[in-house]
């Protein structure tokens, strides 16, 4: 379960603000965050390491070895064709991932009913292995080289890359507190998850292209309809006033837009005349991309709240130079880990 990224930058705001210590902007919050995030996750291998070099207890929920896997286990994932961040490239060689941090293992799987885990070898092994007539590599034992975030298989008739399912840890995806400007100028979060291709929510009159519908019937016109656009599930509310579309308001975000995908609203659909419409034309900063809105939680397993929270804080001593806040925050993060770790 994540770590909900809202509720950490309140804690972080009100352990600052009660001792009138300073203030945190949410940018430097979601740089900070995911440096923390990114500072926790790494440390993971190294006591998982640690951890497995001194005897275990046999209690349930206090076996340390199994714990520090559970919170890999947040990470661990299998790729997915039909996602970019999870998508294997080539043709053998096969790219791995984007999302990739760590390799676990490469399997087989050129129909439904066949599983076989290709055995990684090294760069001084493959010859031998090759060459030996014994040890040849076939369809039933792959192997493969792992080199340049490529993997090279052979037999080199392995070829399409819906074959190969790759197991891996994933990297941490960068924290996001989302927000928009309020009346006075305050951050207001925006309580809706990051999709990059999503439309910002809100107003966006100003990416109206044409906004002629002839003899319209002067109303707001609720979740009006609309062709175009690569995208799905966006609604927009359009105002109708003096025969011309004089605002444009998204009320669901929806997803799978790009810069230039043109929106149009049929005349007739607003009681003018048919033939006649209105068209919205998508600019950068009318998505996700371009915005400061939706957020991205944690992706650290909830235990590590309080972790999160404390070296967050000890990174808030240094930029709002305040030398105490760094000596009690690292005070805590190391009695944490000593705790965690003796």
């Amino acid at each position: 379960m994540a770590i909900n990224v809202d509720t950490v930058y309140k804690t972080v705001l009100l352990i600052l603000n009660s001792e009138q210590r300073g203030y945190m902007t949410p940018d430097e919050f979601n740089r900070i965050g995911s440096q923390v995030q990114r500072q926790i996750f790494e440390a993971y291998f190294e006591d998982l390491n640690q951890q497995l070099r001194v005897p275990q207890s046999d209690m349930e929920y206090s076996d340390r070895v199994a714990i520090t896997d559970e919170k890999i286990a947040e990470f661990k994932t299998e790729n997915d064709q039909t996602v970019t961040e999870k998508t294997i490239g080539g043709t053998n060689p096969f790219t791995t991932p984007s999302e990739l941090y760590r390799l676990g293992s490469i399997t087989y799987e050129p129909n439904t009913s066949t599983y076989k885990e290709i055995q990684r070898v090294g760069r001084a092994e493959i010859y031998n292995i090759r060459k030996a007539p014994l040890t040849a590599p076939t369809t039933n034992y792959p192997i493969y080289l792992y080199e340049d975030n490529k993997a090279l298989v052979y037999p080199e008739t392995i070829v399409d890359p819906t074959h190969i399912k790759m197991q891996y840890v994933k990297k941490p995806t960068d924290i996001r507190w989302g927000y928009n400007l309020g009346s006075l100028g305050q951050y207001v979060f925006t309580n809706y998850p990051y999709v990059a291709t999503a439309i910002n929510i809100g107003d966006i009159s100003s990416s109206i292209s044409s906004n002629t519908v002839a003899s319209a019937t002067n109303n707001t016109y609720v979740n009006a309809t609309y062709t175009g656009g690569t995208g799905t599930g966006a609604t927009f509310d359009v105002v109708v006033s003096g025969a011309t579309v004089t605002s444009i308001t998204v009320t669901s975000q929806g997803s799978g837009y790009v810069v230039g995908d043109q929106i149009t609203f049929q005349g007739s659909d607003f009681g003018g005349t048919p033939g006649t419409t209105a068209v919205l034309t998508l600019t950068s900063t009318d998505l996700f991309s371009g915005s400061t809105q939706g957020y991205l939680d944690f992706d650290l397993h909830n235990s590590e709240r309080t972790e999160v929270i404390l070296r967050i804080l000890l990174y808030a001593g240094v930029v709002i130079r305040d030398p105490q806040i760094i000596q009690v925050a690292a005070q805590k993060v190391q009695q944490e880990e000593v705790n965690e770790k003796s």
